[in-house]
């Protein structure tokens, strides 16, 4: 299945299509989607999933399902995309958890491996979190995570014209 990577309480793998059904109660929360300004119907969801598998095959890496180990139970996706951002593409790392795992850190705790990943594993220099302005639990995450706001831009989603942050963090020195 290739990519595998395990946190203290979660593994990260690559979503497949039998992941569709966790992917849906993401996607299709009103509340967890809330930044994005747009419901996801059912072929939303599963052009989610194909531009991950994509991502996979193009890139190495994407949005990997994060898995409970205790449980075993998806709790949410994380990982890593390139996204255009200000005219250029920049390496994000993203996470979207289901509303009950909310609160528990299993974001901060994933998206750090994912950091940790991109720095060492794919010797990116700087790590990005474009965050809507009044999405405070994801700027939590950011900050936590020690990144900064380098930038404050406009971008359009489904919804329209919205305000976000352009969070950063650079790579250690070696």
């Amino acid at each position: 299945m290739g990519f595998i990577r395990t946190t203290p309480r979660l593994i990260l793998r690559p979503l497949t299509q039998n992941d569709w059904e966790d992917l849906a109660q993401i996607l299709q929360d009103d509340q967890v989607m809330y930044a994005y300004g747009h419901h996801f119907q059912d072929a939303d969801v599963q052009q989610w999933l194909d531009r991950q598998q994509q991502r996979y095959r193009q890139h190495g890496f994407g949005l990997w399902a994060a898995v409970e180990k205790q449980s075993g139970h998806v709790v949410g996706q994380v990982g890593l995309t390139l996204q255009p951002c200000l005219g250029r593409q920049v390496l994000e790392v993203g996470y979207l958890l289901k509303k009950r795992y909310w609160h528990r850190g299993y974001a901060r705790e994933a998206a750090a491996s994912c950091v940790q990943y991109a720095f060492c594993q794919l010797g990116a220099t700087r790590v990005h979190a474009i965050i809507k302005c009044d999405n405070q639990p994801s700027l939590r995450v950011a900050q936590a995570l020690g990144m900064t706001c380098r930038q404050t831009f406009t971008t359009r989603y489904y919804a329209g014209d919205m305000r976000h942050y352009l969070y950063a963090i650079d790579a250690p020195p070696q």
